[in-house]
């Protein structure tokens, strides 16, 4: 759970995790460990006022800590392929929740980081087809 002595709006990642209890700071450690061990060239910030990965400008993951519970955000599509792994946790559109006593396992995080790069890679391809068909469409 959030301490109430810090300010709401954390300026860096770092800061977010200060503010944690000593259990939840751990855990979240491992998932971003977790996720750096797959893409160190990732940028790390606050987004929504929660740590968040980006890659090339477009946002990857995201990941916080609430008083019940943390939650892993990988999207909507790295939770639907890996439905099927995510059973025993609680999930819903793009969300993965997850307590202290039964964290994510870190080959899943890193297996769910390494799907929604793959994604966001074809839906790049993808936009730039379409671009380059409504190109030769108009000439």
């Amino acid at each position: 759970m959030l301490k109430k002595s810090l300010h709401a709006n954390p300026r860096n990642v770092d800061e977010y995790l200060s503010a944690l209890s000593q259990d939840q700071r751990a855990a979240l450690e491992r998932v971003r460990r977790a996720i750096k061990s797959v893409v160190p060239r990732a940028s790390e910030g606050i987004s929504y006022q929660i740590p968040t990965f980006k890659l090339d400008g477009r946002m990857l993951v995201s990941y916080a800590a609430f008083s019940e519970h943390c939650s892993f955000f990988p999207g909507a599509g790295p939770t639907e392929v890996h439905q099927n792994e995510l059973k025993a946790y609680q999930t819903s559109k793009g969300t993965i929740r997850f307590t202290l006593d039964k964290p994510l396992p870190l080959a899943l995080i890193k297996k769910i980081v390494k799907t929604r790069i793959r994604l966001n890679e074809e839906s790049l391809k993808h936009r730039a087809n379409r671009k380059q068909k409504g190109r030769r469409n108009k000439v």
